[in-house]
């Protein structure tokens, strides 16, 4: 029977972390099986991996990436968008601003239900997930009419994008956003930087290179940047740069524009027209944020409604008891800092996760909240719905950009535009 070794002995053999040997088995260098919990090696694949010398580092899309100062340093232009924050395109249709825009990973439509409300018009999306397509049509195409071919598709296919190509191809697009996935990227678990997935925004790259729209946002998680010593932020910049864009980044919060939540993102703006990159000025102070009671006390005494996502979790009395002697900011389980915590009432939330967006506690209820509370801490208006079960309903909200944050980037951008028109 073959010798198999534990992440420890292999750490020790190759004289690197386990952290490390955690890394390279998570993206996949190194085979392993899993038995109760514990990861195991056999002799010949570490052998196989030694010789190869990949236990030296990573190969990745970023390997030849170089620091730079222009790429590291922190060059924002911001912009007043308070004149412009009463507009609201989602309510009232007719408010468009002339703009057009595809969103690329668009998932629900998170961000573009807040440039929506800005006043642009999407003309075309693409997103892998069949519910989150489901959700993305219902509201933008089949209840506010926008003309757009939607539909679940892979944008790794060439014939996605010959599709999106020939969609929009008589269309002026004055932007492309998108969210590519983040999970690779995340400062949660291993933080594997050759994960596929961070490939994706390649996808995107060759889309805004083939489209030329005149201004491009692309979006991420706070973790990004320092990834790598900040190679990954760098790296995408030149990317940017070599196609003609000039791009700015900088984290946001979306409290600082109505959310009722804590959330910070990294938004990348870049133009190819010689304009200068804003980006949306905050319009709250930290003493002004809007608290999570005043995002869903609205829905305090609201029955149960499966139609409005409003769908509670059935709890036995113990649970209930439980939940209800879990003090505000604490979790029901010590072990988890978000999973099953209780924000306070008073304070806006902590951030919607999509690995346990089901679990935040109800402040004053003994129960957790419902995708409908979840979507109104996320800032999505009471109008649109989320298409599948629960559990898609959760995953599709957690993972959104709330539309308040798209709505303020879509304001700082709509200004630009019309400065050059």
């Amino acid at each position: 029977m073959e010798k198999h070794h534990t992440i420890e002995e292999v750490a020790k053999i190759a004289d690197i972390s386990i952290k490390m040997v955690r890394r390279h088995i998570a993206c996949g260098n190194l085979p392993s099986e899993k038995r109760q919990n514990k990861y195991f090696i056999s002799d010949s694949d570490l052998q196989t991996w030694l010789a190869a010398g990949k236990c030296l580092g990573f190969r990745s899309i970023f390997d030849n990436a170089e620091i730079t100062a222009d790429g590291q340093s922190e060059n924002v232009n911001w912009i007043d968008i308070s004149d412009k924050w009463l507009y609201d395109g989602w309510n009232d249709i007719s408010y468009r601003n002339g703009y057009n825009f595809i969103d690329l990973f668009s998932g629900a439509g998170g961000l573009s239900c807040g440039l929506t409300m800005a006043g642009f018009t999407p003309v075309g999306s693409v997103e892998i997930s069949e519910c989150a397509v489901q959700t993305y049509k219902y509201n933008f195409f089949e209840k506010k009419g926008f003309d757009e071919n939607v539909r679940t598709r892979d944008i790794r296919l060439p014939e996605t994008k010959e599709e999106l190509y020939e969609s929009v191809k008589d269309k002026h697009i004055h932007l492309i956003v998108g969210g590519f996935p983040c999970q690779g990227f995340s400062m949660a678990g291993n933080r594997v930087v050759n994960d596929p997935r961070n490939s994706l925004y390649l996808e995107m790259l060759e889309i805004v290179k083939k489209i030329k729209p005149d201004f491009v946002v692309c979006e991420n998680v706070e973790g990004l940047r320092s990834m790598l010593d900040g190679k990954v932020e760098t790296k995408i910049l030149q990317d940017y740069k070599d196609i003609g864009y000039e791009m700015n980044v900088t984290v946001l919060n979306s409290a600082d524009y109505y959310v009722p939540q804590i959330r910070k993102r990294v938004i990348f703006i870049g133009n190819r027209i010689g304009a200068k990159n804003y980006h949306p000025k905050p319009i709250l102070s930290s003493d002004m944020y809007i608290t999570l009671g005043e995002g869903i006390k609205r829905l305090l005494n609201l029955p149960e409604n499966k139609d409005f996502n409003h769908i509670f979790t059935k709890h036995s009395e113990e649970m209930q008891q439980r939940i209800t002697e879990v003090p505000e900011g604490k979790s029901l389980f010590g072990n988890y800092s978000d999973g099953w915590k209780k924000s306070p009432w008073n304070k806006p939330s902590c951030t919607i996760k999509e690995n346990h967006g089901g679990v935040n506690l109800h402040p004053l209820l003994p129960r957790v909240l419902t995708p409908r509370e979840l979507a109104a801490l996320q800032s999505f208006p009471d109008t649109f719905i989320f298409k599948g079960v629960k559990k898609d309903q959760l995953v599709q909200i957690g993972n959104a950009v709330p539309p308040l944050l798209g709505k303020a980037i879509g304001i700082a951008i709509m200004k630009n535009l019309d400065k050059i028109k």
